[in-house]
């Protein structure tokens, strides 16, 4: 999952796997073309509950009328409603979305940029030594990025 101080609080992170950067999908006509006009009054950004992701935005962009959503799906019927103006997102995921959203574009630059890790309750030190051997291994033998650039 993606680190952050929130998830900190109940569970230890191992070593990261994963670099991501979150950023808006701005909706189709929209006069929002960097992270700065993003933070404005009036403007609607959607993201999904309890996400680091939303919460980096809700920080990024005070300004804003932040729109919490049960996921993904909501935020673009949202979108294609005309209820919101961004999507709340890592770039890899909006880049899936932009077929869904005819004319809908991403902005350049991040509000966050983070790492995923692999993650354990806080107080299991034998399960996230485990665990973080398994990545360390995975990472050196080029499991993860072969499972990172392939469909299934």
């Amino acid at each position: 999952m993606p680190v952050d101080e929130e998830r900190k609080k109940a569970v230890a992170f191992g070593n990261a796997y994963h670099l991501l950067q979150s950023t808006y999908l701005v909706a189709p006509g929209s006069a929002i073309k960097t992270l700065a006009d993003a933070n404005a009054a009036g403007v609607r950004i959607a993201g999904a509950a309890g996400t680091a992701t939303f919460r980096a935005s809700n920080k990024a962009s005070p300004k804003a009328t932040h729109v919490e959503v049960a996921g993904v799906d909501a935020a673009v019927l949202l979108m294609k409603a005309g209820k919101i103006d961004c999507i709340a997102l890592s770039r890899e995921s909006l880049t899936g979305l932009l077929p869904e959203i005819p004319g809908a574009y991403i902005i350049d630059g991040g509000f966050l940029n983070s790492t995923t890790a692999i993650a354990v309750p806080n107080g299991k030190p034998e399960a996230l030594a485990y665990v973080s051997q398994f990545i360390e291994e995975a990472k050196s033998g080029g499991l993860v990025r072969r499972r990172s650039t392939t469909s299934d």
